[in-house]
């Protein structure tokens, strides 16, 4: 029974031994329930395939980018359509720009069981072509579906290898013949993996995730039609329409950020709370000794109602007190004077920023004015001697001092 269980697929070694640490970015995810969404939405037939892209460092291997595959059968075999794969994987490089941005394996959807006899031809065409150690990273919907995915995520990531096999070989297997002899199989291991982000694909899934909270579903065949809309349309009574309005009274995004915010902030003012008062009870319950030091030690009926003593935790609560005084000054008048002092200076200096650039205007509408009288007097055959000075340039340009005696 456990025989026929076993995906023929999968290696016989439970774990890889190869060292290979992959990291796994939010927005690979993020592009793979997209497709998936509109792959299921629009009823398209055929297997969900795309492509990964990443870097490869030694034994490390990052995941960052993805995007679909178009797919073409080729001998009873689905396998990729290799010049548009080709253009399309040039494009993602070039929109990307990253020199080290190459293709580091493919996903799709399988089963819990593992990858299929379906996959191997689309894996192996990676292989030969485009790289030799490339990865298959499966998506589980069943998981999802079931709910039985708890808080892993409902994909696996596979690396693939030639192992010698005797047995018979499935039709899905890969084959290779080594000397006449020796029978070489496609076989696939489960990789670890972790998931690292950036501070950019943080802000990403934060909005799709507040945005994913705004999205409803509303019934075409719902809406209300006007007065004379169509012959034979049953006429809305202004009570009717009023009702349906109210069932359909959803909260704005603005709204839905706001409350998000502030539910965020409950959480974690009640969450702080919480805490303060576990902090409190336990130094509550401590011995005597340790609560007032002019006591006694408590005899040893009291010393079982006392918490054990933990210095590893006495010292982290003394370090976060310490702490406090970086939030909550103990000086608070001399803490307001140096910040009234910081704040006056640096008003201080943007009035003598908005100074200078008053006097560089002045200094700029001088200049501007000797020129126009300048051309006046030449005009006239005349010329003002306060007005024209010599910068030695050549030219006769006024001052802001000259301007002012004016």
């Amino acid at each position: 029974m456990a025989a026929e269980e076993r995906n023929p697929l999968l290696s016989v070694q439970k774990s890889s031994d190869s060292g290979l640490q992959v990291a796994l970015h939010p927005l690979v995810l993020l592009t793979i329930s997209d497709y998936i969404t509109r792959h299921t939405l629009r009823q398209q037939k055929g297997p969900i395939v795309g492509a990964l892209l990443g870097a490869q460092k030694g034994r490390e291997i990052t995941i960052e980018h993805a995007f679909e595959c178009l797919l073409v059968e080729i001998e009873g075999e689905i396998v990729l359509s290799q010049a548009w794969f080709e253009d399309r994987l040039q494009q993602m490089k070039d929109v990307h720009k990253v020199p080290a941005l190459d293709l580091v394996g493919w996903y799709t959807t399988m089963p819990t069981s593992g990858p299929q006899a379906v996959h191997v031809p689309i894996h192996r065409q990676i292989l030969h072509t485009y790289n030799e150690s490339a990865i298959l990273l499966g998506f589980h919907p069943t998981a999802v579906l079931e709910g039985s995915v708890g808080g892993k995520l409902p994909l696996t990531i596979y690396e693939s290898n030639y192992e010698t096999d005797d047995s018979t070989a499935d039709s899905g297997e890969d084959k290779e013949m080594k000397d006449g002899e020796t029978q070489l199989v496609l076989r696939f291991k489960e990789l670890p993996y972790s998931v690292e982000t950036g501070e950019a694909e943080m802000i990403g899934v934060d909005f799709v995730a507040r945005g994913g909270g705004n999205a409803t579903a509303i019934d075409s065949s719902a809406s209300i039609l006007p007065e004379g809309s169509g012959k034979g349309k049953k006429k809305t009574t202004e009570k009717e329409e009023t009702d349906k309005a109210g069932d359909r009274s959803y909260l704005s995004r603005e709204d839905e950020e706001l409350i998000a915010s502030l539910t965020a902030k409950a959480n974690a003012i009640k969450m702080l709370h919480a805490r303060i008062n576990l902090i409190a009870v336990y130094l509550q319950n401590l011995p005597s000794s340790f609560i007032d030091h002019s006591s006694a030690e408590g005899t040893e009926d009291d010393s079982k109602k006392n918490t054990p003593v933990n210095f590893s935790i006495l010292r982290s609560i003394q370090a976060l007190l310490s702490r406090l005084t970086l939030l909550i000054p103990a000086d608070a008048a001399a803490f307001e004077h140096e910040l009234m002092s910081e704040h006056n200076d640096v008003n201080l200096v943007s009035l003598l920023s908005s100074i200078t650039e008053s006097v560089k205007a002045v200094r700029e509408a001088g200049r501007k004015f000797a020129v126009v009288e300048n051309a006046r007097s030449t005009k006239h055959g005349k010329s003002d001697g306060r007005l024209n000075w010599n910068d030695g340039s050549g030219s006769s340009v006024m001052g802001v001092g000259d301007l002012m005696s004016v």
